[in-house]
């Protein structure tokens, strides 16, 4: 692989992708253009008063999505089975580094939380970037389930529930929940039995029910989320100044720029409520639009599980799908009301590196899964590609030499 093939807005793919594939990576790229315009307009206030400079989130998240492009290439243009083979390892590395970050005096600790690494001026959150290799991971494990010892399962099962526990303690639960639902979600389209899934779903339940009892700041989520206005300069404040920004969009909203919610009134506005100023400035019927555009993705990305080759990049697709998705509806759902107030980032939207680098690598997964189950031929590291052109002759050829013998006979 040449090193401008590790960028792809500079070395485009093929023509011969499959549909599918080109489709997913165009709307990735529009989601993510659409993204990086929103997080101009909402961090700039913020940028400016807090450095001097209102380009500075924009520049920074300019970085993470160079970075995240080349994971998104190699993942794009990588055998899928390459990728599966050495998963495991990458997921162990990244449960070293997520069981690092509760060493005191190791983890960085922002808000309450200690979710980050510091590497010099680089701030890595493991419980991001662990998500694509926990989809991978999964995929291996149910997909393969039968044929698999049951010390491996148990292995395997109690890694998953390790990587769980530490996302949970740091404390983090909104990422657990997401984590949690994902790996619930891949095993269950791969055909576990309801007897599994049905006391893993109980035992999940009752362990975030614990967690809000103990976590007072997540039981006073819970209850401002119920009624908002019965604290409005506290608890409540955050979800309460989202619904006005959203509120104020109207129908056609306020245009690009013009919010007034992100001058310092509504909390993290680049970050978990970014929705809330997109709404406001592009209204219901830009909301409506960019909704479509999810389902879109998501009616693509089903697609492309169901004509996945087998059941492991069947349950790929579907778990890169639940990621992105999944993680942009509970966004939405928390900015509008309807769900309690977490702090899961908007893909392609929010401010964040290792979630931007997580969010590409995922969206390259399902669209290397799409690219392996199109009728395109994908061609191993190294050898050549038989063009469209080439294929029709010989086909052609084919017919000829078949209707010859058929007028010999």
């Amino acid at each position: 692989m040449a090193l401008r093939d590790l960028i792809l807005l500079v070395n485009p793919p093929d023509k011969e992708w499959g549909l599918n594939a080109r489709l997913l990576r165009w709307l990735t790229f529009l989601w993510m253009f659409i993204g990086l315009a929103v997080l101009f307009s909402a961090s700039y206030p913020s940028a400016d008063a807090e450095f001097g400079d209102g380009l500075y989130y924009f520049k920074r998240q300019l970085i993470w999505i160079f970075l995240g492009l080349i994971g998104f290439n190699v993942l794009v243009r990588s055998p899928l089975r390459y990728v599966l083979g050495i998963t495991h390892w990458l997921m162990i590395g990244l449960l070293g580094l997520l069981l690092i970050t509760l060493v005191p005096g190791v983890g960085t600790t922002v808000n309450g939380a200690t979710r980050w690494i510091s590497l010099g001026p680089i701030p890595l959150q493991p419980s991001e970037l662990i998500k694509p290799f926990l989809v991978l991971q999964s995929a291996r494990l149910f997909g393969q389930w039968e044929q698999l010892a049951t010390r491996v399962r148990l292995l395997w099962l109690g890694l998953f529930a390790l990587v769980l526990l530490g996302i949970l303690l740091q404390p983090n639960l909104s990422t657990t929940a997401l984590c949690g639902m994902t790996l619930w979600l891949v095993a269950l389209a791969s055909g576990l039995p309801f007897s599994y899934l049905g006391g893993t779903a109980l035992g999940g339940f009752l362990l975030a029910t614990i967690s809000i009892s103990i976590k007072e700041y997540q039981r006073r989520r819970v209850m401002s989320f119920l009624n908002p206005w019965a604290d409005p300069m506290d608890d409540g404040y955050q979800l309460i100044q989202s619904l006005l920004a959203v509120g104020s969009g109207g129908t056609w909203g306020s245009g690009f720029g013009l919010s007034q919610q992100k001058l310092f009134y509504l909390p993290i506005q680049y970050t978990d409520f970014i929705f809330a100023v997109f709404a406001e400035e592009f209204g219901f019927v830009g909301s409506v639009l960019l909704l479509l555009m999810i389902m879109a993705y998501a009616t693509l990305a089903a697609i492309v599980a169901l004509k996945a080759r087998n059941t492991v990049h069947q349950l790929v697709a579907i778990g890169t799908m639940i990621l992105i998705v999944g993680q942009s509806l509970l966004n939405i759902g928390v900015a509008t009301g309807v769900l309690p107030t977490t702090g899961l980032p908007f893909p392609f939207f929010s401010y964040g590196g290792s979630s931007t680098i997580a969010n590409l690598c995922s969206a390259g997964l399902l669209i290397r899964v799409a690219r392996e189950s199109s009728e395109a031929e994908v061609v191993p590291i190294g050898g050549r590609r038989q063009s469209a052109t080439e294929r029709r002759r010989r086909r052609q050829q084919q017919t000829q030499l078949q209707k010859g013998a058929g007028v010999r006979d």
